[in-house]
């Protein structure tokens, strides 16, 4: 699977630019994209509304903790 996922930053606007880093945020990228197309593809085989799949998947994402929180 080849994406171009964009340009890695921290919180001070800086890139990540450790060639290693970003391979492995590639990789876990590519990994979750092919998950959630197998995960969205199923819902839809058992139809299940492609809109509420979305709206599913965003609650999903949207419900993730950061266990790095420095505030």
């Amino acid at each position: 699977m080849s994406n171009k996922w964009p340009k890695w930053v921290r919180d001070d606007g800086s890139v990540v630019s450790c060639t290693e880093k970003v391979k492995v945020m590639a990789e876990n990228f590519d990994e979750i994209k092919q998950f959630v197309q197998d995960a969205f593809e199923d819902g839809l085989l058992m139809e299940v509304n492609e809109q509420q799949m979305r709206e599913a998947l965003h609650q999903l994402v949207d419900g993730l903790t950061n266990p790095y929180n420095k505030s």
